[in-house]
């Protein structure tokens, strides 16, 4: 099953996305929270905006490092447990909504990854029981101001500024995330070409380790990391992550 948030220019709403990502039949309530009920309008995907398919009310967890070659080309070693840091939900966006680079940076990477949203609360769990507590799984771009990471020595500024975490176009609930191509193209160009496989630690790993430190919430979002190929994008540009079995998000990017 495929869920969007969306809006015709009223109050955003939920809808299902057919298989081939044409039509959104409406639904009311937050799929989240409430049980869902088609309210029989329809829409073409082409005639709606498509908004981040969750915005998380508490926060999103990101993994970093947790591809080898990526960390190879970052220059260190994939971390013998995951690697976690905090991004403020203000930074989520939608698929389409510009990515603003502030004055404060003037060196921009995408990070295209694959991202888990929680469905349910829980703490202390197991591998074993994560896929109890999995909604489903959506694209996310983790835009990175690379030199205010180096210089701050933490990375909450460089990653969690207003708009650097971009997700959509949908989530997926039906999805083994084990074995996912996961491609990443700036203005067409493909950069990055990965597959999940390729992960340090897994997403059962990742959610049960992150659960250990924070309760998780229903719209919590995880960031699973990025394979290798990430790079400088300007404004001007556009990124493109695709992940098999979900869709394509888009954003460009722009100077504020």
């Amino acid at each position: 099953m495929r869920i969007a948030r969306f809006t015709t220019g009223e109050d955003p709403v939920f809808g299902l996305v057919d298989g081939a990502g044409e039509k959104i039949a409406e639904i009311t309530g937050d799929p989240l929270y409430t049980k869902i009920e088609l309210t029989g309008a329809t829409h073409l995907v082409e005639d709606v905006r498509l908004l981040a398919p969750v915005i998380p009310r508490s926060k999103v967890i990101g993994i970093g490092k947790n591809y080898v070659d990526h960390a190879k080309e970052m220059g260190g070693e994939a971390p013998a447990e995951p690697l976690m840091f905090l991004i403020p939900n203000t930074a989520v966006v939608g698929p389409g909504e510009p990515v603003v680079i502030p004055d404060l940076t003037d060196e921009v990477h995408y990070e295209g990854e694959l991202a888990v949203v929680i469905g349910r609360i829980c703490k202390d769990i197991e591998p074993d029981e994560v896929a109890k507590v999995v909604f489903g799984y959506t694209c996310a771009d983790d835009v990175t101001a690379r030199d205010l990471q180096r210089g701050d020595g933490q990375w909450a500024r460089a990653k969690g500024m207003d708009t650097f975490c971009p997700l959509g176009p949908w989530i997926e609930t039906d999805l083994d995330p084990s074995r996912l191509a996961l491609r990443t193209r700036r203005d067409g160009e493909l950069v990055q070409d990965g597959t999940t496989a390729d992960m340090v630690h897994d997403v059962a790993t990742l959610v049960s380790h992150a659960s250990k430190a924070f309760t998780l919430l229903p719209g919590d979002v995880i960031l699973t990391g990025t394979p290798a190929g990430v790079g400088p994008v300007e404004a001007g540009q556009r990124v493109e992550v695709e992940i098999e079995g979900i869709g394509t998000l888009s954003n460009p990017f722009v100077r504020r």
